[in-house]
């Protein structure tokens, strides 16, 4: 895999920012509710509703929000009915930018989204300009001082991964998956008892582009920006940033 997902190892240092400010609750309200919707309430028989149910489990989500998020979902409950869209683009320096989108007004998102991009020195593409830079995998980050590298290695693999790499700067290892074989990876994890920072089925760049100074910054508040906003769940890009250089800008 010759690309990187720096903003999800971004994302997940800033984890608890987020979840204080009570934006990834509101993420993933929705992404329980449109999960159930598509796929049923039984998680046993939907990965999508058990992948987002473990991440609200992983950020103390209530079980009463969750069951009624559900609920909504399948039609127990009244409630809003949302929109899957995605929106593809361009940051500074060029970069790929790919938002996903869940909203009750395509119109409002639309003009919100145009007007992030535009005044964070990007814009907005036409749909399929920059998605076949991206293959969507599953993703399983672990912290390099939890866990051994052979021990990690050999599970992984067995378990049907494709790849497990060594991501130096950040201190982690990231194992790499096909979307079909995610859940079986994790799940053998789960049985081991392994605790790791992340897993989630994602989008990983091909290739990065590696961005400095201005650009850098800038395209750091672009991702914030369009994270921050109410009608975004994912944003994927294919940046390239020295952490020294994120640790800095980021605190």
């Amino acid at each position: 895999m010759s690309g990187h997902n720096k903003w999800s190892s971004i994302k997940h240092r800033k984890g608890a920012v987020d979840a204080k400010r009570g934006k990834i609750f509101t993420k993933l309200i929705k992404e329980i509710t449109v999960a159930a919707r598509d796929g049923g309430g039984d998680a046993d028989t939907n990965p999508r509703l058990r992948t987002a149910i473990a991440a609200a489990k992983a950020v103390n989500m209530p079980k009463d929000n969750i069951e009624r998020s559900i609920k909504r979902g399948t039609g127990e409950l009244e409630g809003v009915s949302y929109e899957e869209l995605v929106y593809e683009g361009y940051g500074p320096g060029g970069v790929a930018v790919m938002v996903d989108i869940l909203t009750d007004n395509r119109n409002r998102t639309a003009a919100d989204i145009r007007h992030i991009f535009n005044k964070g020195n990007g814009n907005l593409g036409e749909n399929g300009c920059v998605a076949w830079m991206f293959d969507t995998k599953g993703l399983i980050v672990f912290e390099k001082e939890n866990i051994g590298e052979e021990e990690l290695f050999d599970l992984a693999l067995e378990a049907g991964a494709d790849d497990v790499e060594e991501i130096t700067e950040d201190g982690t290892f990231e194992v790499i998956t096909t979307t079909e074989n995610f859940e079986a990876v994790k799940q053998a994890f789960d049985e081991k008892g392994w605790v790791y920072v992340s897993a989630e089925v994602t989008k990983i760049p091909q290739n990065t582009i590696k961005l400095e100074g201005k650009a850098a910054e800038q395209m750091l508040r672009l991702m914030e920006k369009l994270e921050d906003s109410d009608d975004v769940q994912n944003v994927y890009a294919n940046f390239d940033i020295d952490m020294e250089l994120i640790e800095k800008l980021h605190g």
